[in-house]
C-alpha cells in the first residue's frame, strides 16, 4: 500500500535518480561534520547530474523513462554477448525475434554499420537454411524506391505504393508519440502506415504520411451507434486525401478468429474521438462482420466501399484458415465479377500486444502456406493480374522481403521491424501499459520518452537502409525490380545433402488451371469444387467426415 502511494507521487522507475539526489544532500550535511563526507556526496552528486542528463536527453527513450537505472541494462546487453555465447544461448535464437534480428533494425534505423565480420553465424547446413542465388553478370540499381501500381479494372484513383510498408497497429494500442513518428517517417519516405482497426486518429493525420485505413468488425471510424457500418460516417474518411487505400481486416494473423476488448478504463477521449465510441465504455471487436455474412455480399461490401471512397483501392486482410472459405471468396468474384484491388496475407507468426497463447502457437496458417495458397488459387482462375498481394508476418530484412516476394507477394509490411525502429527493447509488456520505452503505452509520463523528431527520423532510415539492402541483393542476382523474384531464386536446405528451389520444393498452377480442371494437389483437390461462393459453411464432403455424434 505504502508502495503505490509513493509510486503514485513519484514512479519507481525515478526512485534510483531521487536516491542518489537525497543521498548527495545528506553527505553534504554531514560533510559540515568530517571533509570525508564530501568524497561520497562528490560521487553521488555526479550520478545525480548523470540521471539529469539521461532525463532530459531526447535520443534514447530507455533513459529517460529510467534515468539511472538505464545504464545497468546497457551494462549487461554490454557483457551479454559472452553471457549467451557461453552459458545461455546463440545471437540467432529467435524469443520471438532474436538478437541479430533486432540488432540489424537498430544499426539501419540509427544509420550505423550494418556490417559483420568473421562470417555468418548461421548453420548453412542445416534443413531449412535459405539463400539466393547470384548471377555471374551482376547489374547496378540506380533507385532502391521500388513502387507497386495498386488498384484493379475498377479503380479510378490507384495507388502506387513502395514495396515496404508499415503494417497495422492501431492507435490505443500505440502511444500517440509512436503514431507520430511512424506517420512522420512514413511521409519523409513516400510509404504507406497502416491505421489498424482502431481507425484515424488525430495522430494519423497531423504529419500528412499516406495513410491505408483499415476497417475491422467493430467499424471504429464508420459506424453508427449501434456498432454497424455507417456509409455517411464511411465517406467522411474515405475521402480524405491522406487516405490511399481501405482494407477489410477478416481477421489477423497473432489471433485469427477473435475478437478483441478494450476496457473502459483504457478508452480515451483521443480514442474514442478516433474510434466513435464512448469515452470510458468497454469497447468491443465483434469475432465477425455484420455488413456482410456470405462471400457473394462480402463482395457486394467491397463494391460499396469502392463506390463510396470515389474509386479507390478496397482491400482484403485476413490470415488462411479453413481452405474452403477461401476458395469460397474466389468463388464469389467469378459470380459477381466484383475483385478486391488488394488482398494482404497475414501469416500466423504475426504479432499483436496481447493474444490468448493456443492462438498466437497454434492458430491458422504460417505465412508461406498462406500466401502460396491465395497466390496459386488467384493464378489458377486467371486473377492474379487483377489484385495485387501484400504480405506481413515477422518481415525486418531485405532477404525476408526477398522470399516472400519470390514465394507471390507484390510487396510487404512490418510491424514490429518498424516498433524496433522506434525502440522498442522485446519487453513483451505491451499488454500492461509499463512499455519502457514509450511504444505501447497511454502513460503520458512514459510516452514522453519517445521523441518524435528522433524516432521518425529512425523510422525513415529503417525504410531506406533495408530498401537499400534489397536493391543490393537484386542487383547481385543480375534481376533490375523486385517483380523478377521467382521461386526459382531462393533455395532451402532440405536436409544436410539436398538442396531445392522453392520452385521445386512447391506446386505452382499454371494460369487459368482452377477454370479448366482440379489439380491433383490436396488442398484444391478436397475443397475446390465443394466450395460454394453463397456461404462460408464446409462443404458436405467436411461434414461428412465428422457426423454427428450420438449418445
Amino acid at each position: 500500500m505504502v508502495i503505490n502511494v509513493l509510486d503514485s507521487v513519484l514512479p519507481q522507475r525515478y526512485w534510483a535518480w531521487t536516491l542518489s539526489i537525497l543521498a548527495c544532500g545528506v553527505c553534504l550535511v554531514l560533510g559540515m561534520l568530517s571533509i570525508w563526507w564530501l568524497w561520497p556526496a562528490f560521487a553521488l552528486g555526479l550520478l545525480a547530474l548523470i540521471g539529469y542528463f539521461d532525463y532530459s536527453q531526447d535520443a534514447q527513450s530507455i533513459r529517460r523513462n529510467y534515468p539511472l537505472l538505464a545504464h545497468f541494462r546497457f551494462f549487461f546487453e554490454y557483457i551479454r554477448p559472452e553471457i549467451r555465447q557461453y552459458f545461455i544461448e546463440a545471437d540467432t535464437e529467435e524469443l520471438p525475434y532474436s538478437r541479430a534480428q533486432r540488432s540489424i533494425v537498430y544499426q539501419r534505423a540509427k544509420g550505423a554499420s550494418d556490417k559483420r565480420p568473421f562470417g555468418t553465424q548461421l548453420n548453412v547446413y542445416r534443413p531449412g537454411y535459405e539463400w539466393m542465388n547470384h548471377s555471374m553478370s551482376p547489374v547496378d540499381i540506380p533507385s532502391h524506391d521500388f513502387r507497386i501500381e495498386i488498384g484493379g479494372p475498377a479503380c479510378t484513383q490507384p495507388y502506387s505504393a513502395s514495396l515496404f510498408n508499415i503494417s497495422a497497429m492501431s492507435f490505443g494500442a500505440l502511444s500517440a508519440n509512436a503514431i507520430l513518428a511512424l506517420n512522420t517517417g512514413a511521409r519523409r519516405g513516400g510509404f504507406y502506415h497502416d491505421t489498424g482497426e482502431g481507425s484515424i486518429s488525430r495522430h494519423h493525420l497531423t504529419n500528412g504520411g499516406d495513410l491505408t485505413w483499415e476497417i475491422g468488425s467493430g467499424y471504429f471510424g464508420c459506424r453508427d451507434a449501434h456498432g454497424r457500418f455507417d456509409p455517411v460516417a464511411f465517406k467522411q474518411n474515405a475521402i480524405l486525401d491522406q487516405v490511399k487505400m481501405i482494407e477489410i481486416k477478416l481477421s489477423q494473423g497473432a489471433k485469427p478468429g477473435h475478437g478483441g476488448l478494450l476496457p473502459g478504463a483504457k478508452v480515451s477521449a483521443e480514442i474514442a474521438e478516433a474510434r466513435g465510441v464512448p469515452a470510458g465504455i468497454d469497447c468491443i471487436s465483434p469475432v465477425r462482420h455484420s455488413a456482410f455474412a456470405t462471400p457473394l455480399e462480402m463482395m457486394g461490401f467491397v463494391a460499396t466501399l469502392r463506390e463510396l471512397a470515389s474509386g479507390k483501392p478496397i482491400g482484403l486482410k485476413f490470415a488462411v484458415g479453413h481452405p474452403w472459405e477461401w476458395f469460397s471468396i474466389v468463388k464469389a468474384m467469378l459470380e459477381t465479377g466484383v475483385t478486391p484491388d488488394f488482398i494482404v496475407v497475414d501469416g500466423s507468426e504475426g504479432g499483436t500486444g496481447a493474444a490468448p497463447l493456443e492462438f498466437s502457437d497454434h492458430v491458422g496458417a504460417p505465412l508461406r502456406e498462406a500466401l502460396m495458397l491465395v497466390h496459386n488459387t488467384l493464378v489458377g482462375v486467371n486473377l492474379r493480374d487483377k489484385i495485387k498481394l501484400g504480405a506481413s508476418a515477422k518481415i525486418v530484412t531485405a532477404f525476408d522481403i526477398a522470399r516472400t516476394v519470390a514465394m507471390g507477394a507484390d510487396w510487404c509490411n512490418a510491424a514490429r521491424g518498424f516498433m524496433f525502429a522506434l525502440g522498442c527493447l522485446q519487453a513483451q509488456t505491451c499488454h500492461t501499459g509499463q512499455c519502457p520505452t514509450g511504444v505501447t503505452t497511454q502513460d503520458p509520463k512514459r510516452m514522453r520518452a519517445l521523441v518524435v523528431p528522433d524516432k521518425s527520423e529512425r523510422v525513415y532510415q529503417f525504410h531506406q537502409s533495408t530498401l537499400h539492402a534489397l536493391k543490393e541483393l537484386l542487383g547481385a542476382a543480375g534481376l533490375t525490380h523486385p517483380n523478377q523474384l521467382g521461386p526459382e531464386h531462393v533455395i532451402r536446405r532440405v536436409s544436410s545433402t539436398e538442396v531445392r528451389s522453392l520452385a521445386a520444393l512447391h506446386h505452382w498452377l499454371a494460369p487459368g488451371a482452377l477454370l479448366s480442371g482440379v489439380p491433383d494437389l490436396p488442398a484444391f483437390k478436397v475443397f475446390w469444387e465443394t466450395a460454394r461462393a453463397n456461404t462460408f459453411e464446409a462443404p458436405p464432403y467436411v461434414l461428412r467426415m465428422h457426423p454427428t455424434k450420438t449418445q
